[in-house]
């Protein structure tokens, strides 16, 4: 098989891990020169974390083909802006709203949002972490923020930097101490006026950490903030799945795309002999996703370093990125920008930009 087009119809047909489906117009270009072969792949999601995967699997099915001995992969990805909710506009200087929800409280929502946004942040995309949950800000501490915001002269709000993201919190513009006792008219002022003021500047993802439930707060994201698509965070315990499935039909209802399921706490690992136990259970990802009919984008497991990191201010991805957790977590980010990349995209907005792996 020596015809380009040929090795090139070959390639396309690779399956991608990612989005579970064939690499198809991906693959740009495949030019052949006595036995070595050079790639152009162009993905739609950001994916420096797989290079090494992608250039084995399309070394592979090119070696395999008998004709070429030697493979060069350009890897490149094009991010766009997805659509959103019919009557909203994208907001200014955010490509895309990723909300994280959960059902209930205590499963790992807030970790698992600030670990997910810098693993995107590592795959090469430019991210933002907003702080959705009024009543419990858990962002500031977790990504160790600290002072008042800085204004503009039109009084719009710079968002904080922490370990290169972008990020505000309502834990930033109160007390540490002072109790939110605000209902819920008031909570979802708050929370329009951080998303309309906040100045976010050419992000590719604003990762939106939601409160536990199905309330006020969410049904105003829902509304009025334009989402381009959501992830529910669920540990393996039936209690926890059944109130993933109520935030589900959630976004289901109100036309939020759910791009998948992370289940936390899937196993505990044992910090001094390294044993994984099911210590919650099994399954409850697996069949909730499988109920549901959407993916289940990952598991992570119940693990000393990831807890004590966040407490620390320093998420286990910024703070050891070799770690096993922190590859779970950018294997998790890659699952889940590839999910999205399958969705319609916004016609009425600029041009995409490119990212560039050498």
């Amino acid at each position: 098989m020596t015809n380009e087009s040929e090795l090139k119809h070959l390639l396309s047909e690779l399956i991608d891990p990612h989005t579970g489906q064939p690499l198809a117009e991906a693959v740009r270009a495949v030019v052949v020169r006595d036995g070595r072969a050079a790639v152009a792949v162009e993905l739609g999601y950001p994916a420096a974390g797989w290079r090494k995967g992608l250039v084995d699997m399309v070394s592979g099915a090119l070696r395999a083909s008998g004709d070429v001995s030697e493979v060069t992969v350009d890897l490149e990805w094009r991010l766009a802006q997805h659509a959103v909710q019919d009557g909203l506009n994208p907001l200014e200087g955010v490509g895309n709203v990723i909300a994280v929800a959960s059902g209930k409280g205590g499963v790992g929502k807030s970790t698992v949002a600030a670990n997910l946004a810098l693993a995107l942040q590592a795959e090469g995309a430019r991210v933002g972490v907003l702080d959705a949950d009024i009543y419990g800000p858990s962002q500031p501490r977790m990504l160790g923020l600290s002072g008042a915001p800085q204004t503009t002269d039109n009084k719009r709000i710079l968002p904080f930097e922490a370990h290169g993201l972008q990020a505000m919190s309502i834990g930033m513009l109160v007390k540490v101490d002072q109790a939110m006792i605000w209902r819920g008219p008031m909570a979802t002022q708050a929370l329009q006026q951080m998303v309309a003021e906040t100045l976010w500047h050419d992000l590719d993802y604003l990762v939106v950490d939601l409160p536990p439930g199905t309330g006020d707060i969410q049904l105003t994201l829902a509304q009025r903030i334009p989402v381009a698509g959501a992830v529910a965070v669920t540990t393996p315990q039936e209690v926890a799945v059944d109130d993933v499935r109520r935030a589900v039909a959630m976004f289901n209802k109100v036309r939020i795309p759910v791009l998948g399921v992370v289940e936390n706490m899937s196993t505990h690992i044992c910090s001094n002999c390294g044993h994984e136990e099911a210590i919650f259970g099994t399954g409850g990802g697996s069949r909730i996703a499988a109920e549901t009919g959407v993916t289940l984008l990952g598991q992570l497991p119940l693990e000393a370093s990831l807890g004590r990191s966040t407490d620390q201010g320093r998420p286990i991805v910024a703070a050891d990125p070799d770690h096993p957790v922190s590859l779970r977590f950018r294997e998790l980010a890659r699952r889940t920008a590839a999910r999205l990349s399958l969705h319609n995209r916004n016609q009425q907005i600029r041009m995409p930009k490119i990212r560039i792996v050498d």
